[in-house]
C-alpha cells in the first residue's frame, strides 16, 4: 500500500520532466489526479469509489487491551454492462460502488458524472477518459430521428420478418423431418425383404443337404477305380 496520489505524481513528473511542463499544468494535474489516503494495491485493478483498507484497534472487554487490526471492503468480481462500448466489463467494485453506479444509471453514467479528483484508481481513471473520448466521436455524428408513424413501421416490420423466418424454419424442419422418415421406412423395407431372401435361402440349402445320402463304399465294387475313405452321393 502506499499514497497513490503522490506516487502517481512522481510517475508522471518523472516520465514527462517538471521542467517541460508549461505554467499551470502542474497545478492542474494535481487537481486531477486523486489526494486520497492509504489506498490498497490492489485497488488499481477495480472500482472501489472511495473504499479502501481502514486500520484500527480490538479491545478487550476485561482490562481494555488494545490490538491492532484492519477492516477490508466488501470487493465483488461483477460484470457490468457499457452501452458506449457495446459489450460487458469485467471489473473488481465495492458494494458501495455498485450502489453509486446503480444511482447514476449504469457504468458509463458513473464514469462521466463522477470527476476526476475523486477517482482514485488507476483503472477508473482509464475507463473515464476512454468513456469521454467515444462520447465525443458520437457527438461528431450525425443523429436522424423518425416520426413515431415511421417507427411504428419500422416495429410491424421487424415483426413480419421474424414471423417469415418463424415460417422457413418450420417448413425446414417439416422437410427434414419428412426425409427421415422416409430413409427410416426405406431401411426397415430393405432389412425386411434382406431377412426374407435369407429364408429362402436357408430352407433350400437344408433342402439340397437333405437330398443327399452319404453312402459308404464297399472295396468289393469297384475297389480298382475308388480309393478307401471316399463317399458316393446320389
Amino acid at each position: 500500500m502506499a499514497f497513490r496520489g503522490e506516487e502517481m505524481m512522481k510517475k508522471v513528473l518523472k516520465k514527462v520532466g517538471e521542467k517541460n511542463l508549461g505554467p499551470g499544468v502542474k497545478e492542474s494535474l494535481e487537481r486531477c489526479i486523486p489526494r486520497s489516503k492509504v489506498v490498497m494495491a490492489r485497488a488499481k485493478r477495480g472500482l472501489y469509489a472511495g473504499r479502501h483498507i481502514q486500520f484500527g484497534n480490538n479491545i478487550s472487554e476485561d482490562g481494555g487491551n488494545k490490538t491492532r487490526r484492519t477492516w477490508k471492503p466488501n470487493v465483488q468480481d461483477k460484470r457490468l454492462f457499457s452501452y458506449v462500448l457495446d459489450r460487458h466489463i469485467r471489473v473488481k467494485v465495492t458494494t458501495h460502488a455498485l450502489r453509486c453506479i446503480d444511482k447514476a444509471g449504469g457504468i458509463d453514467e458513473y464514469l462521466l458524472k463522477t470527476p476526476y479528483h475523486k477517482m482514485d484508481t488507476e483503472i477508473g481513471l482509464l475507463w473515464k477518459a476512454k468513456i469521454e473520448k467515444l462520447y465525443e466521436e458520437f457527438g461528431k455524428k450525425e443523429a436522424v430521428f423518425f416520426s413515431p408513424e415511421d417507427e411504428a413501421k419500422f416495429e410491424q416490420g421487424f415483426k413480419d420478418l421474424k414471423l417469415s423466418e418463424r415460417e422457413a424454419r418450420k417448413e425446414v424442419r417439416r422437410k427434414v423431418y419428412a426425409e427421415m422418415s422416409k430413409n427410416k421406412l426405406i431401411g426397415v423395407e430393405r432389412k425386411e425383404d434382406q431377412s426374407i431372401e435369407d429364408g429362402t435361402k436357408s430352407e433350400e440349402e437344408i433342402s439340397h443337404d437333405l437330398s443327399k445320402r452319404i453312402v459308404p463304399v464297399s472295396y468289393v465294387l469297384a475297389a480298382d477305380k475308388l480309393k478307401v475313405g471316399s463317399i458316393v452321393s446320389n
